[in-house]
């Protein structure tokens, strides 16, 4: 059986491209795959070395050559036009397809894993480069990237991110590109009141929904932290929950937690070895938006509209903060290595607190024995009197 092969580049890699159907019956089409040429074999044979044009009857004529002579039709004539196209695309094929800078950008992802990235950093960055390719943008050309990039109506923080990960790529497939100089703006985020928390948390229908945003609360671990909980993770009898795989190269850390949140998780089901299972956080983080919008609508409060999942990171900081007024201590609890990334807790907390009265608990210790309980219970001492230390630990 003789291989079929293309009429216009000869090449065997012929793949079938459906069944014609002429006045002679049925003739099977074919595309070469090396070059995009389509044509006809003969019906009814075995494949030829190389395919008439068009569905003459083999006896009217004795060769290829007798066969295109005597066959002026309509598709012989469409034929001619696919040859022409087929060579002007081949003539200007410089600029990559769409295809081909889609695969550049999943071998990106992939070569991010190999050097170290966190695999939400790979998937963060590629969906990126996408965005920009949809924007208009070339990325085999750093101009065009440029251009794309101030043109979007974002601030410069996100711009940042986008530089960001078009550099990697530029490093990947060795292109020079200088990246535009952006500095990140830094902005106070929005820090609501606890009392407006626990109503949203108190609202939420969803069990596990409002689980989540109570172990945020009481945590400040960042979403991704506290999706990627494990039951292991979580020690009810000393009421503790271990974080052991922090997020953006962040310290490990370990939290006590209150009996809510406790009876909170133990009333989840156990049916995974997650605490919140396995659904995609995308789908997580739509439900919450939907609670959200209908337990302000409710309460008629459109401040809790601005409650996002890393607002109960912002709050958690700088109540830390407020309470003790130890930045090591909210950098340790935060789990940052630099502590310029915890500093402006200071600024949030005597801000927020500059016309509110510092309230304090009291107490008293007339033995050696009763100052150390209230030592370890966070107690301060602040003086002497009438025979008696006096202790006090912020409400």
């Amino acid at each position: 059986m003789l291989t079929t092969c293309c009429p216009s580049c000869q090449s065997t890699r012929v793949w079938k491209d459906g069944i014609r159907q002429t006045r002679e019956g049925s003739v099977q089409r074919f595309i070469c795959r090396a070059c995009g040429f389509r044509f006809s074999e003969d019906r009814g044979s075995e494949p030829l070395q190389k395919p008439f044009y068009g569905s003459l009857n083999r006896a009217s004529a004795t060769s290829l050559d007798c066969q295109v002579c005597a066959f002026e039709t309509k598709g012989a004539k469409n034929l001619t036009e696919v040859e022409s196209r087929t060579e002007k695309r081949a003539a200007g094929a410089t600029k990559p397809t769409a295809t081909e800078i889609q695969g550049k950008i999943v071998e990106h992802s992939f070569w991010l894993l190999r050097e170290g990235y966190k695999e939400t950093t790979a998937i963060h960055r590629g969906r990126l480069l996408r965005t920009l390719m949809k924007r208009g943008a070339d990325l085999f050309d750093g101009g065009s990237v440029k251009e794309t990039i101030a043109k979007m109506k974002i601030d410069d923080g996100t711009k940042l991110q986008y530089v960001a990960a078009y550099a990697t790529f530029c490093i990947y497939l060795q292109i020079q590109w200088t990246p535009p100089k952006y500095q990140q703006t830094e902005k106070i985020p929005f820090i609501p009141t606890e009392e407006e928390i626990d109503q949203l948390i108190t609202a939420c229908t969803n069990r596990k929904t409002a689980t989540l945003l109570q172990t945020l609360k009481e945590t400040a671990m960042r979403i991704g932290e506290a999706w990627r909980l494990k039951w292991i993770d979580i020690d009810f009898e000393r009421n503790t929950i271990t974080l052991n795989l922090p997020e953006k190269r962040s310290r490990v850390r370990i939290f006590k937690i209150s009996d809510k949140l406790k009876q909170m998780l133990q009333a989840l089901p156990k049916c995974d070895e997650r605490v919140f299972g396995y659904v995609h956080l995308g789908n997580t983080k739509h439900t919450y938006l939907k609670l959200r919008k209908r337990i302000a609508q409710r309460l008629q409060n459109p401040r809790i509209l601005r409650i996002t999942f890393h607002t109960f990171r912002h709050w958690k900081a700088t109540m830390e903060y407020h309470k003790t007024k130890d930045i090591l201590h909210v950098m340790q609890f935060l789990g940052h290595r630099d502590i310029r990334n915890t500093m402006r807790y200071i600024t949030i907390a005597d801000q927020i607190f500059k016309y509110k009265a510092d309230e304090y608990i009291t107490r008293v210790a007339t033995s050696v024995k009763g100052a150390r309980a209230l030592l370890e219970a966070g107690f301060e001492y602040v003086m002497d009197m009438d025979g008696v230390r006096v202790f006090r630990k912020r409400k």
